[in-house]
């Protein structure tokens, strides 16, 4: 729509989370370089290690790491392991030290369970391996492997939620978006046809006596058709923005072709400007419901700073559910605190809304 999309924090930096802590890759290779291989044999130790890391890093990358349990997962972790039993004949017992980076993808990538499985796994092998070499390794097995799963787990939680929130939000953006432009739609067409109807049938009954009049009476009305086009044109694309004394203008001659007085109350310019566009979207269809539902002959709109009166002398309110008109009033309305009461006068119908 014009705007670029915020990408999620963690799709540009995540990745860094992983980046960190490769810091602890040196001991590995450390162990390779003093190790009584030849030269071409550590040097090749060194290059599965970087292997390694390339991996790691493009495995945690966010808009590569799989969501759930696909087959890439699992296929990260089948060459993270592998090349983890690589290193071990030039690293030997310091190839342990790649498992938490084995660890950590399982945390974030894979379900809880199977991340706490793979964690059993892992320390059930590394224990085996430890025992045949010194037990002095069994306190970084059983500390930093649990935690650093999870760790993982948590932050994989975490992230998980945050991508069903922004979803949930996007969702919610959308269905809001949607009732916006079916209210704005409603209340443009609503009043616009109101005219239409009213100044045809006026057009019609004066075709024979005034035809001068009848003639001015359908330029008006192809004016209105032009206008409406419009404004359900800038509707649709969000610029619609009504104004106050506009709609004093449009309800006076709507009830004028209608037949019914119109007295107003008040001065549009003493209308808190914080409250106009909504009072002037509230006038509008008030007005419309006026012309085409009340049967009345007169009607008094009194404005105030934070509030509109509108009340005719017609049929009164109907009983039952309301209409797509004051339904929609109210929910531009009522979000902000206001309030939309409609009963009934002696005679006819008065409604209030207060912002």
């Amino acid at each position: 729509m014009g705007e670029e999309v915020e990408r999620d924090p963690w799709a540009r930096f995540g990745w860094l989370l992983g980046a960190v802590w490769l810091v602890f890759i040196v001991f590995p290779v450390v162990s390779i370089v003093q190790d009584d291989a030849s030269w071409p044999w550590r040097a090749l130790g060194i290059l599965v290690v970087l292997a390694f890391c390339v991996v790691y890093l493009h495995a945690m990358r966010a808009e590569d790491r799989p969501e759930g349990t696909s087959w890439s997962v699992w296929t990260y972790l089948a060459v993270l392991v592998a090349l983890t039993l690589a290193t071990i004949p030039t690293a030997g017992i310091a190839s342990l030290g790649l498992v938490p980076f084995v660890l950590a993808l399982a945390g974030i990538a894979l379900r809880p369970w199977q991340a706490l499985v793979a964690l059993g796994l892992a320390l059930g092998i590394a224990s085996v391996v430890v025992s045949q070499v010194g037990i002095e390794q069994l306190a970084f097995v059983y500390l930093v492997y649990p935690m650093v799963t999870l760790t993982l787990i948590l932050v994989g939680g975490l992230d998980r939620s945050s991508s069903r929130r922004r979803a949930s939000e996007q969702r919610l953006s959308i269905s809001q978006e949607r009732e916006r432009v079916a209210r704005d739609v409603h209340d443009v067409l609503g009043h616009s046809l109101t005219v239409v109807t009213v100044k045809a049938e006026l057009a019609e009954r004066l075709v024979d006596v005034d035809p001068e009049r009848a003639k001015a009476e359908l330029a008006e009305l192809r004016s209105i058709a032009r206008q409406s086009l419009a404004e359900i044109r800038a509707t649709v694309a969000g610029l619609r923005v009504a104004r106050l004394a506009d709609e004093i203008d449009s309800a006076r001659g709507a009830m004028a072709d209608a037949g019914i007085s119109l007295v107003v109350d008040g001065d549009p310019a003493e209308v808190d400007p914080r409250h106009r566009i909504t009072l002037a979207w509230a006038l509008r269809e008030l007005a419309t419901n006026v012309v085409r539902h009340s049967g009345a002959t007169g009607c008094v709109v009194t404005l105030g700073e934070d509030r509109l009166v509108v009340v005719d002398d017609g049929r009164g309110p109907r009983s039952g559910r309301e209409g797509n008109g004051l339904r929609g009033l109210r929910e531009r309305v009522e979000p902000s605190g206001g309030s939309v009461v409609v009963e009934a006068a002696e005679p006819g119908t008065r409604v209030e809304v207060t912002l």
